[in-house]
This record gives structure tokens, C-alpha cells and sequence, in this order.
């Protein structure tokens, strides 16, 4: 069968969710009106409350959501379990799970004055829930960056070999992406200093991007050349390299380099999807890779681990809690009308669906057992991209040079924000708002991934292995609870302010599916960790610790929730008399 009929009959699919599911949670669950004014509107002060149009903001929206997540999760579960429960998984939990939790968490946040989804739980549940999910998220956070800091540090130091015999050396890549980084630095002072229009910026710099990406492979960071060490060393010091940014990142002016190399990788984000475009519809590939793989072996084996492990693995592609956090931290202040929402809320989540669908094709179009499915899952999308991008005419060598770039740049832009919004979490639970707090919370949020990733991690046979292939599954759990328990915050929210009573549910029984699954990972994680061969003995695998610490603060969160049910519920069925004098 050919891909380009899975990829259409996905474009169907979310297109028809879009006008029938879209348009009920925005008319009937949420109950959009242009009638009310948006904080963006009413707060108007033209730095962080800007009305903006959605052709715009919906792009930027979706490209703070749209990282490295979304390619990394779909092919990892299409290798692992076949194809065909990635693909419905992908579907399913964007249109009724991810999208649910996207619009719901961005019109929470614009009916609580944008503010974060974690005042919301504040309100509408209790301080010690505040605290609790304030402590999750940034524990969330810092699993956010270890797997995506280290999963980019391998693309500077593995080698991609093509069919001719040509490759694409980590080295090259390294150095492209230095040359990379530096472009907005430069490009923030001509635009604020130099007064340079963002047109002409533009233009400039979209080129040199080009040049940074075919120069790179002439001027090779090669570190296992340079140093004489293993590719395993030369990985983390490149982690160590990529948390002093995400360091440097968090402190940084927003002019200086966020937002000019946002500018510069939202083009990235475009010219990937125009590439798998292209693939897709004139490369006339195959589905190769079987529909169902079992690579734990024997026949009861399949549906569990599939049964959680799926659902964790297909994080941000099917839904994921760090959405909640760009759209309540800055899409809300920026939303012009609350109609809005659908477009930028669910829509942005089902075009990321189908970032991901496109990220498995480049799975399903290699055959079992190819070298490549032995890969990191930046190598087999940066493979794909350049597969793609030869039908056009452009060298095989240059299109994986380009795809693992943009897998690269779509890091940095998440790197970035996490760092950020840890760095504020701390401030905010410390009060330490000072230049010397602002340090120690960058510091803080950057410093205890370097613990991870500067670890030398084993498998169960003794053999290292790359860090973030020993903690995806925690930071798929970790964000996936996390979307289930801003589902269980706009949950309690509808029941308190919904003029329709049963719209609770909408949201509630996607809570509790993430719920479910990610809790069932978090605890296979512990059994794993500290019960092999069926006997309880501790290890200093710290993943099953935290495992531990992620359900006690999920109880603790369920118990705050329950308890304030309960007082809703107790207040609602005292006597009118009973009331009359509070």
C-alpha cells in the first residue's frame, strides 16, 4: 500500500474531526463567545498582552508546540509495536484526547485572565493542589530536558551512510548548528540596534541558515577525532555543551536570541512539512515495515507492555501536558477573540497529529530488519527528509544534513521554553525574584538534568546506552500525567462555572485515561526497576525512584481533587437557610 493514502486518509479524518468534534467543543463544552473580551483585548499593554490574528498566532502557537516530540514518540512506538497502534493511537488521542486538553486548557487560562493552567487549579481546587502540580510540572520539566538534550547530542556524534557510500557525520552537524546559534544573536542586535526591518532580516538570514547547514560538513566538530574518546563520551560532552545553553538561553534578553531564532526555526518547522509533502505525494513509497512487531518476544507478549507503554511513548504527537503550558502562558494573552480558540486550540493539536502520522511514515517505509530502525529516531526522520527531498532534485547528503537540523532547531525551541518555565516555577515557589534568584533557578532547573545525562547508563545486560533512551519513558509518563491532570483541573473548573451540567464528562474521561496509563507505566517502571527475576532489591537506577515520586504526588493531587468535589458537593446540598448567613 501506498503512504500517500494513509497520510490523505489521516488529512480526512482530521479534517472532518475538525468540523463536527471541533465545532461541539467550541458551541457546546466550552462555549466560545466573541462577546466576551479576551484578556488580550482588555489587558492590552503591547508586551505581553497583544491581540493577535490568528493566521499569526496560530503559527506561532504551534510551533512552540511542534518540537522534536511528535517525531521522536511515533517512531520509536512504530519500531516497537508495529505501525498500525501508532497510527490509531496518533488519531484517536488527537481528536479526542489532545485536542480536548489543548482548546480546554487555552480557554481556561483566557477565562482566568491568561493565567497558567496551574492558577486554574489554584481557583478551582486548593493551594496545596497549586504547590503539588507546581512541583510536578517542574519535575516534568527537567524529564523534558534530559531526553531531548541528549537525543540532540547524538546527532553530533552519529553517522548517517547512504546507499552510495556518502555520509553524514555528527561532526558536520555540530558544527552547522553552531553557526546556527549564532545567526539570531546577530541577527536580535541588527534588528534592535540597527533598526533592520524583520523582512529584510528575513531574507538575509534565511540564506546563511542554508549555508550553515552545507558548511558544516567542510568544518567538522568531530569530538571522537579531536579528543580521541568514544562517541558515548563525546555525547555527553556535547550534553554538557547544550545545558550550558539552555543555561545561558534562560537568562538571555528574549530579543537577544529566543525570539529571532524562533523567527528563523518556524521556517524549519514549514520547509520539514513541505519536504514530507512532497514524499508523500510523488515518491510513490511503499508501507514496508510490518503493521505489528513484537520485539519483546512470545505471543502473550505483545499487548502487554503495549498496554501502557503505547500511550507514553506517543506523547506529544497524540496529546501531551506541556501544551498546556504554552497555551496558557503565552497564547492566551495573545488570543484576540475566544472563537479563536478552535482554530489555535484544536487545530494546532490535530496538525501536530499529522506531523506525527508523517514522522511514522518515515518508519513504515523501511523494511524489517533495516539498519536503520537500529537508529536514534532523529537519524530515521532525517533519513526520511532526505529521501524525500532527492525526488526534488537536491543531494541525499544535504536533505539529512537539513532533516537532522531541523530536528535540532525543533529541540532548541523546547529546550528553550522548558529552562524558562522551570526557572519561573522556582522563582515563583521560592520567591526569590533577584538577578542572583534568577541564577539560582536557572541553574537549578539546568543542573539536575546535567546530573542524568552526565551518568553512565547500562541496560539490563550491562552494555551503556544512550540517556535518553533510559528516561524517554519517564518523560512520556511524566507529560502525560501531566495532561491528565490539567484534564482533571479544567474538569472541576467546567463543573463550577458550565451552565450544562454533563459537559464535565468531555474532559473527565480523557483525565482519567491518561490517568490510568500513565500511572500503570510509572508503576512498571518500579516493578522493573526493583522486582527483576521476581526478587525486591533497590538499584541505583534512578528511574524507578522518581517513578515513586511521580505517584505520590499524583495521589496527593487526587486526594486535594477529591476533597474539593466534595466541598462542592456538601455546600450544594446544605439548606438554603444553612447558607443564608455565610
Amino acid at each position: 500500500m501506498n503512504i500517500l493514502f494513509i497520510v490523505v486518509g489521516a488529512v480526512i479524518i482530521y479534517v472532518i474531526a475538525y468540523r463536527t468534534y471541533g465545532t461541539f467543543l467550541a458551541k457546546k463544552v466550552f462555549q466560545l463567545n466573541d462577546a466576551r473580551r479576551t484578556p488580550a483585548v482588555e489587558m492590552n499593554d503591547d508586551v505581553d498582552y497583544i491581540p493577535t490574528e490568528p493566521k499569526f498566532l496560530m503559527g506561532q502557537h504551534f510551533s512552540a508546540i511542534a518540537a522534536a516530540g511528535p517525531i521522536t514518540g511515533p517512531i520509536l512506538a512504530g519500531i516497537m509495536f508495529g505501525w498500525v497502534p501508532a497510527l490509531i493511537w496518533i488519531i484517536l488521542g488527537s481528536i479526542f484526547i489532545g485536542g480536548v486538553h489543548d482548546i480546554g486548557a487555552l480557554i481556561a487560562s483566557v477565562r482566568h485572565k491568561a493565567r497558567s493552567i496551574t492558577v486554574v487549579m489554584r481557583q478551582n481546587v486548593s493551594r496545596r493542589a497549586w504547590i503539588l502540580f507546581m512541583i510536578f510540572i517542574w519535575i516534568t520539566l527537567v524529564y523534558v530536558i534530559v531526553a531531548f538534550t541528549d537525543i540532540t547530542a547524538s546527532s553530533f556524534v552519529g553517522v548517517v551512510t547512504l546507499d552510495n557510500g556518502q555520509s553524514v557525520g555528527g561532526g558536520a552537524i555540530a558544527s552547522s548548528s553552531l553557526l546556527y546559534l549564532a545567526l539570531p544573536v546577530i541577527m536580535g542586535f541588527l534588528l534592535r540596534y540597527a533598526k533592520l526591518k524583520l523582512t529584510w532580516a528575513t531574507f538575509i538570514f534565511l540564506p546563511l541558515v542554508a549555508v550553515a547547514i552545507w558548511g558544516g560538513r567542510y568544518i567538522p566538530l568531530d569530538l571522537t577525532a579531536i579528543l580521541h574518546i568514544q562517541p558515548i563520551a563525546a555525547q555527553k560532552l556535547w550534553d554538557v555543551f547544550i545545558l550550558a545553553y539552555c543555561f545561558v538561553a534562560s537568562i538571555l534578553p528574549m530579543w537577544m536570541l529566543l525570539q529571532p531564532r524562533g523567527h528563523l526555526g518556524g521556517y524549519f518547522l514549514y520547509a520539514a512539512l513541505i519536504t514530507a509533502a512532497i514524499g508523500v505525494i510523488f515518491g510513490g513509497y511503499k508501507v514496508s515495515y510490518p503493521a505489528f512487531t513484537n520485539l519483546s518476544g512470545g505471543a502473550g507478549k505483545f499487548w502487554f507492555p503495549m498496554f501502557p507503554l503505547l500511550f507514553i511513548t506517543v506523547a506529544c504527537g497524540a496529546c501531551s501536558g506541556f501544551h498546556a503550558l504554552v497555551a496558557s502562558g503565552t497564547t492566551s494573552k495573545q488570543l484576540k477573540r475566544e472563537s479563536d480558540a478552535k482554530i489555535i486550540g484544536y487545530g494546532s493539536m490535530l496538525l501536530e497529529g499529522l506531523v506525527a502520522v508523517i514522522a511514522l511514515a518515515c518508519v513504515m517505509i523501511l523494511a524489517k530488519g533495516d539498519a536503520l530502525t537500529g537508529k536514534a529516531p532523529n537519524f530515521i526522520y532525517a533519513s526520511g527528509i532526505g529521501r524525500f527531498l532527492e525526488l526534488i532534485g537536491i543531494p541525499a547528503v544535504f536533505g539529512i544534513s537539513f532533516g537532522l537540523m531541523a530536528f535540532t532547531t525543533f529541540v532548541y525551541d523546547t529546550l528553550d521554553v522548558c529552562t524558562r518555565l522551570g526557572r519561573y516555577i522556582v522563582e515563583e515557589l521560592t520567591g526569590w525574584r533577584s538577578l542572583w534568584g534568577k541564577i539560582f533557578a536557572t541553574a537549578v532547573t539546568a543542573g539536575v538534568p546535567l546530573f542524568f545525562v552526565t551518568r553512565t547508563v547500562l541496560d539490563a545486560k550491562g552494555i551503556p546506552i544512550p540517556t535518553w533512551k533510559a528516561f524517554w519513558n519517564v518523560f512520556g509518563a511524566s507529560n502525560q500525567l501531566l495532561a491528565g491532570l490539567a484534564l482533571i483541573g479544567i474538569t472541576v473548573w467546567l463543573l463550577n462555572t458550565a451552565p450544562h451540567r454533563k459537559v464535565w464528562i468531555v474532559t473527565f474521561v480523557p483525565a482519567v485515561w491518561m490517568f490510568v496509563m500513565s500511572n500503570w507505566a510509572l508503576m512498571r517502571m518500579v516493578y522493573d526497576g526493583w522486582f527483576k527475576n521476581g526478587t525486591f532489591a533497590l538499584t541505583a537506577d534512578p528511574v524507578p525512584y522518581v517513578a515513586v515520586i511521580l505517584i505520590g504526588l499524583t495521589a496527593l493531587m487526587a486526594i486535594e481533587t477529591i476533597r474539593a468535589l466534595w466541598r462542592k458537593t456538601s455546600v450544594s446540598n446544605q439548606p438554603a437557610e444553612n447558607l443564608a448567613g455565610d
